[in-house]
């Protein structure tokens, strides 16, 4: 039998479940006669990393990555790194880190090991990102957009793979809850469900003005996501008078919540930090559930096939109309467009995709 090819992930953490959930994905579902996984984390701890603690595989602890000043010790500090890399015989490093950091595709060069990263996010803020990616063998990039803004004339080391979500796992009933519409609101009420890392550039005071424009008693909002910081915060003081908004805080295991949710908006800002490929809607979808997204990268990726549930960014009044749109569906064609959702994320979005594509790219760099 031929050697394993050793897969090394390396993610700050497991704070959130969005890049965690992929590295999760790939390293559980990968073909273990041909591949060898393994994860490194700088931090063992996170809300999602009992989960990744239940996989079969090995979890290195180490800070994969350091500051270039002071110059004087970086040397010493990128060595640490080499070593280690060259300790454990890698044959591809594949980074989740979402920073620019230098160190740690100049590590895996001067290691001799293929350094592949995934660029999840949108933003290009400094010449680093241009360095890291020189030094990467491959570059994983998760929606046309990245490719197209950032890595033109890179084309022999870019690949475009879409992010995954396992749709045995987000399926329509799939879980038996307590939670019901009954918890928050009453059984007949319109709910908006929105699942979010919740920062100013998820919109959510967008949703609230367009709901609040209807004035339409029967539509609600549930929050799903860390209500503690200050962007949640001051969204609750500012509409604290508004019985129909409602914070439930963040859970790991969302299903429940979409379960019970006549629609689920994402109202990103075209602004900041964007989306690359968000997996809450696409949750969703999977989920026979209908979803409305802003026209922002990433989110019209996953609604490219129903341009119908796009609407413009931070457009309240558009929102309002689509929601209104949405809400006035007969249940037939609720059900109908929700179950072609599901469809389309199963074609395009499926783990079985996302990890032939992973697995293929792997045998061709160390072939």
């Amino acid at each position: 039998m031929s050697k394993k090819i050793r897969v090394l992930y390396t993610i700050p953490n497991f704070d959130t479940a969005g890049s965690g959930k992929s590295v999760y994905d790939l390293v559980k579902n990968m073909d273990r006669t041909q591949f060898d996984p393994e994860i490194c984390v700088t931090r063992n701890d996170g809300n999602f990393f009992k989960e990744v603690e239940k996989l079969d595989v090995k979890i290195h602890t180490f800070s994969f990555k350091t500051k270039t000043r002071p110059w004087i010790t970086y040397p010493l500090r990128l060595f640490r790194i080499v070593k280690f890399f060259k300790r454990y015989k890698f044959d591809i490093i594949h980074s989740w880190n979402w920073s620019s950091d230098i160190s740690e595709p100049l590590a895996a060069r001067l290691a001799g090991i293929p350094y592949v990263y995934t660029k999840k996010a949108m933003g290009w803020g400094n010449k680093n990102w241009i360095r890291k990616s020189n030094l990467s063998t491959k570059i994983i990039a998760v929606n046309q957009d990245i490719i197209d803004l950032y890595l033109q004339g890179m084309s022999s080391k870019v690949v475009r793979f879409p992010l995954a979500i396992d749709t045995d796992v987000y399926k329509s009933k799939a879980i038996s809850s307590d939670i019901s519409k009954s918890t928050y609101f009453d059984s007949d009420d319109f709910v908006i469900v929105s699942v979010a890392n919740l920062v100013a550039v998820k919109g959510i005071e967008v949703l609230f003005e367009a709901v609040t424009s209807l004035k339409d008693d029967k539509i609600k909002v549930l929050i799903v996501g860390n209500d503690k910081n200050d962007y949640a915060l001051q969204l609750k003081e500012k509409y604290k008078t508004h019985e129909n908004f409602v914070f439930v805080g963040k859970h790991m295991e969302v299903r429940p919540f979409i379960e019970l949710a006549d629609l689920f908006v994402i109202p990103t800002k075209d602004e900041g930090r964007r989306e690359g490929i968000p997996n809450a809607p696409l949750e969703a979808m999977s989920m026979e559930c209908v979803v409305l997204g802003s026209n922002v990268s990433g989110v019209k990726d996953v609604l490219r096939e129903f341009p119908d549930c796009i609407f413009e960014a931070s457009n309240i009044e558009m929102l309002a109309e689509k929601i209104k749109w949405v809400k006035q569906m007969s249940t037939h064609d609720k059900n109908e467009l929700g179950s072609r959702m599901r469809d389309q994320v199963i074609t395009e979005f499926s783990i079985n995709e996302f990890l032939r594509n992973h697995e293929t790219l792997y045998l061709s760099i160390v072939n």
